[in-house]
């Protein structure tokens, strides 16, 4: 029987929930705390929801917050598993366990070079690091785990490397200054744009793009590119894969697959990183390992091989493996063994008889 999750409206409510606690914890925008007051106002499930998972939690910011928006409320502050909401037939594999070490670590930056006419920098992050970077154009760069960005700024022209990694770019509008970011070989040129790239290997990379387009060439193309946009030709006359808002292109290979149109959902799973979590919806597990091993240096050996092919649902503070063993052992019937040179092995429960 299947054992991928159906999320019922509790448990929308739970996820939406959730997602505040977990922005609450990096830090209102002001226009975030207004939003979050009225999402309150619209139902007691609402304040219940938010209560609920800020228990969960347990971090000090998160309190504060808390503190600020009911005074008189005193959220509880303890570790622990959030355990399936909705227990049937198809049982979901839902997650939240507090890791009060993750993403404590400060964030290397690296000058590189420095003069009137050119700025080059390296942005870094290691391991279970994630951070924001104002540039010097007044674009804003957010780094995932183990993520490197160069960027190098010129009079007429911002050119960015990922080297390796994922990064997302909120790009200041400048018309007399493209910004374009070299990937592999692939080149990615904004347009007013927001945008996310991850680089998974130097011919495997994606692209999400959230606010204006992002034209897609070939990095030896970016000459001629910048001169088309010098030339103000309008968007419809530039060469090469236009990519709009709410569209994904996905590059195998180093060649590009139809671009997709992505719901707001997916936009919200893909970029859940930016807040600190990871969210499945249905892949298998040997990918959910994949990702959750990003954010850490642990290693898996899955014994039995049809254990990859279950589908994970569910949400995770990233980098807690804890949590993620916790939940396959509760809903899974999965065991798992950690080793002293870090392996972690899972393998089928056997049934009792």
């Amino acid at each position: 029987m299947s054992k991928i999750s159906q999320f019922n409206s509790k448990e929308d409510i739970l996820e939406q929930a959730s997602l505040w606690v977990s922005r609450m914890d990096r830090g209102l925008t002001g226009a975030e705390k207004q939003a979050l007051q009225t999402w309150i106002k619209e139902s007691k499930a609402h304040e219940q929801a938010l209560m609920k998972m800020a228990s969960l939690w347990d971090d000090l910011t998160v309190l504060e917050e808390l503190k600020s928006l009911f005074p008189l409320a005193k959220a509880k502050s303890k570790r622990q598993v959030l355990l399936p909401l909705a227990m049937a037939a198809s049982v979901a594999l839902v997650s939240l366990v507090s890791m009060n070490v993750f993403f404590d670590a400060t964030p290397t930056q690296l000058w590189t070079a420095f003069n009137s006419t050119e700025q080059s920098q390296k942005y870094r992050t290691e391991i279970g690091e994630q951070s924001s970077f104002s540039l010097p154009d007044g674009s804003v760069l957010q780094l995932n785990t183990n993520s490197v960005v160069t960027i190098s700024y010129a009079n007429d022209k911002r050119l960015l490397t990922l080297e390796q990694g994922e990064a997302n770019f909120d790009v200041a509008k400048d018309k007399s200054k493209p910004f374009v970011v070299s990937v592999g070989n692939k080149s990615f040129t904004a347009l007013g744009t927001v945008f996310n790239i991850q680089k998974t290997t130097e011919s495997d990379i994606e692209l999400t793009v959230t606010e204006g387009q992002v034209l897609i060439n070939q990095s030896t193309d970016i000459t001629e590119t910048l001169q088309d946009i010098s030339q103000q030709l309008p968007i419809a006359d530039l060469e090469g894969l236009l990519v709009q808002t709410g569209e994904k292109a996905v590059i195998e290979n180093n060649a590009p697959t139809p671009v997709e149109k992505i719901s707001e959902e997916q936009v919200e799973r893909d970029l859940a990183w930016q807040t600190g979590k990871l969210i499945f919806d249905g892949e298998s597990l040997s990918d959910v390992l994949k990702e959750v091993s990003r954010y850490n240096d642990a290693n898996f050996d899955v014994i039995d091989s049809q254990l990859n092919e279950l589908k994970i649902s569910g949400y995770f503070k990233a980098g807690d493996i804890n949590g993620l063993l916790e939940s396959l052992s509760y809903n899974f019937d999965i065991d798992y063994q950690k080793k002293s040179n870090g392996m972690i092995v899972l393998r089928q429960a056997k049934a009792n008889i």
